[in-house]
């Protein structure tokens, strides 16, 4: 399965240093041994259309075995974490999980 994350920052958390930090953090999921391979990503400068959405500061895609394995990461102490560690910088976080 594909789980899917899209994070806004708010303002006072968009600086480099501050990406860079948050960088490291998004770079902390990967190695939990449930997900079995993903990315984070910034929007890509396509053009504009209606259709596209590309408010987002950065998006995660994991990809896991199974529904159980992706439902152990949640819990996982690594993932916890990093939401503990970095909600204070979010204006919104958007899940979208695929079959």
């Amino acid at each position: 399965m594909e789980h899917h994350v899209y994070f806004w920052l708010k303002p006072e958390h968009q600086t480099p240093e501050a990406r860079a930090e948050y960088e490291e953090a998004l770079d902390s999921l990967f190695t939990v041994p449930l997900c079995t391979g993903g990315r984070w990503s910034i929007p890509a400068a396509v053009m504009s259309r209606d259709v596209v959405d590309n408010t987002w500061d950065y998006a995660t895609v994991m990809f896991f075995d199974s529904v159980e394995d992706h439902d152990a990461y949640q819990i996982h102490d690594v993932h916890q974490a990093f939401v503990d560690g970095n909600k204070h910088r979010w204006e919104k976080v958007l899940v979208t999980d695929l079959a």
